[in-house]
């Protein structure tokens, strides 16, 4: 005791510790020079004041490099779909169905479930357009388009578990709390419509994915640049409209009002975006009241129009007219539209366990056509050149049965498909493979971080410049991970 009371009296000869002399510098005028490097460092970027309410824009509201692609549609199949019974053909499968796994790939987790036998694809798969791209008989409407697409057969992501890979797929980490892909895109180029949001998510009516609003948050960014809500049925968009007995004056007048409170109660809780963002959002629906209920009626579209998308008949009619807004929202500027096929859990989503011809038959003939609609109507309205259609889901599934003598497949992080369309993208490819049993990516491997990278790049935005400064880092969406994926670029 006596001592450690000994240094603690004559610790230093100044009588401070060394923190503690920084601190005392750093309120003084050497204060200057710090503040003035951590500027040029970016410090400061994202805090929110009071007074930047009207100025509460993104970071980088201009490309890093030109780019015809102003708006992206993310189809997302929330469940998995099989890769090697829709866009994956394995013939080896049918040269080995029914035999067991080898074992070099006895390292699979099957989280417990049973691993059955070997399994070929449950539907044909034929070629498509003249590119020849072989495509299954659960796609035949998507493969009228197949020299359009861009598939990319080598995917892998981190997790097996559905809730942390959606959240890979649309953040780039397992872990929640990190802005979404739409969230970053709308943060680097901002909207085209201030009358309509940024990013618009719209759910399958069966429900949500299981890992909920963390998909289509906004992290650690200001809760401007999150995912809104559409509903799947009936109107997309409640209470845009106000009460009957309120003139849009009367009605202009009180939200003036809110905003000078407003203003007021946020001069005393500075640094809060949440607040300032929220603020913001009563301008926002004050304004869509006016554009939204146009953007989606379809009181201008045409019955062919209609029959396109498959909207007044099942089983397309709900995520016919869901890909029907996602055209009506790009055409008016929303920058990222997400459209979800298959809500809740296991049969609902396309979490083929138990069947796969009895699951992804019930959940492609919903899908199908309408993705083909939206190819074709984007192309023949010029929109698109200018807009990325991005098809997938979280995972894929394995090649063979989910226990023995079953028909479904289980859960495959290793290696699965998406494809790309639209501008700036190579149509009529096949990029990078899986083995010849379709388990694992073996060439040009394709992490979603690469998927990221190369989403951003189409968008014209660099992965590794977009930057939001978080907590003394410089975070990125792929966190100094992920490589573009050149092949796939027009």
């Amino acid at each position: 005791m006596k001592h450690h009371q000994k240094r603690s009296a004559n610790r230093y000869p100044c009588g401070i510790s060394r923190r503690e002399a920084v601190w005392q510098m750093g309120c003084g005028f050497a204060g200057l020079a710090l503040v003035d490097l951590l500027s040029e460092s970016n410090f400061f970027d994202g805090v929110a004041h009071a007074d930047d309410l009207e100025t509460l824009q993104p970071q980088s509201p201009t490309r890093h490099f030109d780019s015809k692609i102003k708006s992206v549609i993310f189809l997302m199949m929330n469940g998995a779909p099989s890769q090697v019974d829709t866009f994956d053909y394995k013939p080896m499968l049918r040269k080995y169905s029914g035999k067991e796994l080898p074992a070099d790939k006895n390292f699979i987790n099957s989280g417990g479930r049973k691993i059955g036998y070997l399994t070929p694809e449950f539907r044909k798969f034929r070629r498509g357009g003249d590119s020849g791209l072989l495509i299954s008989d659960y796609f035949p409407n998507v493969r009228q388009h197949a020299d359009k697409l861009a598939v990319i057969n080598s995917c892998h992501t981190d997790s097996h578990a559905h809730g942390s890979a959606l959240v890979a797929m649309n953040t780039g980490s397992v872990f929640i709390g990190r802005p979404s892909l739409g969230s970053w895109s709308v943060y680097g180029l901002g909207s085209e419509n201030e009358n309509l949001p940024g990013y618009v998510v719209i759910m399958d009516k069966r429900g949500g994915p299981i890992s909920g609003q963390p998909n289509y948050s906004a992290g650690f960014m200001p809760a401007q640049y999150q995912g809104t809500l559409f509903r799947p049925t009936g109107d997309p968009v409640l209470d845009l409209s106000g009460p009957e007995h309120m003139t849009a004056k009367t009605q202009l007048q009180q939200l003036e009002f809110l905003k000078k409170i407003n203003r007021a109660h946020a001069k005393s809780r500075q640094n809060d975006d949440q607040l300032l963002a929220r603020i913001k959002s009563y301008e926002l629906a004050y304004r869509m009241q006016s554009e939204a209920p146009e953007a989606v009626s379809f009181a201008d579209e045409t019955q062919e129009t209609l029959d396109l998308y498959g909207v007044g008949k099942e089983p397309t009619d709900e995520y016919g007219r869901n890909c029907l807004i996602g055209r009506r929202l790009v055409e008016r500027g929303v920058r990222f539209v997400q459209l979800y096929s298959g809500g809740g859990h296991l049969e609902d989503t396309w979490d083929a366990h138990a069947g796969i011809e009895s699951n992804h038959g019930k959940h492609a003939a919903e899908v199908d056509q309408p993705i083909a609609g939206l190819l074709t109507d984007l192309e023949r309205r010029g929109l698109l050149d200018e807009t990325l259609v991005v098809w997938g889901g979280e995972f894929g599934r394995m090649p063979f049965s989910e226990g023995k003598n079953q028909p479904g497949r289980n859960h495959n992080p290793y290696g699965f498909t998406m494809w790309f369309a639209g501008g700036g993208v190579k149509g009529g490819i096949n990029y990078g493979a899986t083995d010849e049993l379709g388990f694992a990516a073996v060439d040009n491997k394709a992490h979603v971080h690469d998927i990221h990278a190369t989403i951003l790049h189409l968008l014209g935005l660099d992965h590794e410049r977009l930057s939001y400064f978080y907590q003394g880092r410089k975070e990125t969406l792929t966190d100094v991970h992920g490589q573009v994926l050149r092949g796939v670029l027009a």
